[in-house]
């Protein structure tokens, strides 16, 4: 298995044999990849009807951003979704709506699995990479707290609060021990922000009392960086707060291959989980026909083995390994020329064959 289970706390509405998925195809390529993720799931028989929302900033009186009502209404009904990347203005505009969605379904916990894919040749492939970014998704630097305090200087906040650092923590502790894995390095920057980091790492101190069989360490943000690129096999679970969690997890995709290949899941309370590719909207490759759909169809498969759905799961994980091994029909990402419905084809054409 390529992507390890994810913990969580059943909600009685997942648990029936078919289930009901919102799906959020986002912008630039959401679309695209989105109809690739429906044709092989639909090429496997996966019990899913899936429920699709446009998602679009409404400006509110106040000034704060929301999603659309409907969209909002199938998440909670649904608890659990499937996103595209979807486009936010670079210094200006509303409020990335990916943060809305984030703070709108209280997603707390963001999980950046990072696992070497086989037919995927990087210089890391003999040694393998094996991690997971466990990423706080609601706060930190990405709060969005900024205001002008005179004409030239701006001020942006870093909230850091002890609720939020404690529930990733506990979430990131409770994976380990869901999926075998021994060790957790908590990343942070608290010799220079020692008050908002120093209470994450409080935070996470704590609760690694609970758990003695994890081995626990603490380590510097930037020394993680050099370490990991020279020996990724001294990271197992990296914990760590919003901002350190988006580039870090960024430069594991570049160990196993880009960003095409990077899944994530989003997990919240209430049973709420979302599932999206690590990748923004690539605008360039919208009109092309080029995108690649593998980090939304692994974002997916950690989502249908959330639902329990692990057959499937597996079905469709082993045409996709074996698609990119043998590497005739593969996007120019990962240094092929395969259109994406080529790819997609070929995928569903291997879950009928071997069905």
């Amino acid at each position: 298995m390529l992507l390890g289970r994810i913990s969580r706390l059943v909600s009685p509405s997942l648990c029936r044999s078919n289930h009901t998925v919102t799906l959020f195809p986002g912008d630039g390529i959401g679309p695209q990849i989105s109809e690739s993720v429906k044709e092989i799931f639909a090429a496997a028989d996966v019990p899913i009807t899936w429920e699709e929302h446009e998602v679009y900033p409404i400006l509110e009186k106040n000034g704060k951003t929301r999603i659309p009502q409907p969209a909002i209404d199938s998440i909670f009904k649904n608890k659990i979704g499937l996103k595209g990347p979807m486009r936010t203005a670079i210094g200006k505009g509303h409020v990335s709506l990916n943060l809305t969605i984030r703070r709108t379904f209280g997603l707390y916990a963001n999980v950046r699995p990072a696992k070497t894919v086989p037919g995927v040749k990087t210089p890391y492939s003999e040694e393998g990479v094996d991690c997971v970014i466990m990423r706080e998704n609601t706060e930190g630097e990405y709060s969005g707290i900024e205001h002008t305090v005179v004409p030239g200087v701006v001020q942006s906040v870093k909230l850091i609060t002890r609720v939020a650092s404690r529930n990733v923590a506990e979430y990131a502790f409770k994976y380990a021990v869901d999926n075998g894995r021994s060790n957790i390095v908590a990343l942070h920057k608290a010799n220079i922000m020692k008050m908002s980091d120093g209470t994450f790492l409080e935070e996470c101190r704590a609760v690694a009392e609970q758990f003695p069989q994890i081995k626990y360490r603490e380590m510097y943000l930037d020394s993680a960086c050099l370490k990991i690129v020279k020996d990724p096999s001294q990271f197992d679970v990296m914990l760590m707060p919003n901002l350190y969690g988006d580039i870090f997890s960024d430069l594991t995709a570049g160990l196993i291959g880009g960003l095409g290949l990077a899944p994530s899941g989003n997990m919240g309370k209430d049973g709420i989980a979302i599932y999206e590719a690590v990748h923004g909207t690539a605008d360039d490759l919208t009109a092309t026909n080029k995108g690649n759909p593998t980090a939304l169809l692994m974002s997916g498969l950690m989502m249908l083995r959330h639902l329990e759905l692990t057959s499937h799961a597996d079905t469709i994980e082993k045409a996709i390994l074996e698609t990119l091994t043998e590497r005739k029909f593969v996007t120019g990402d990962i240094g092929g020329s395969a259109t994406n419905p080529q790819y997609t084809a070929e995928i569903c054409r291997k879950i009928r064959a071997s069905s």
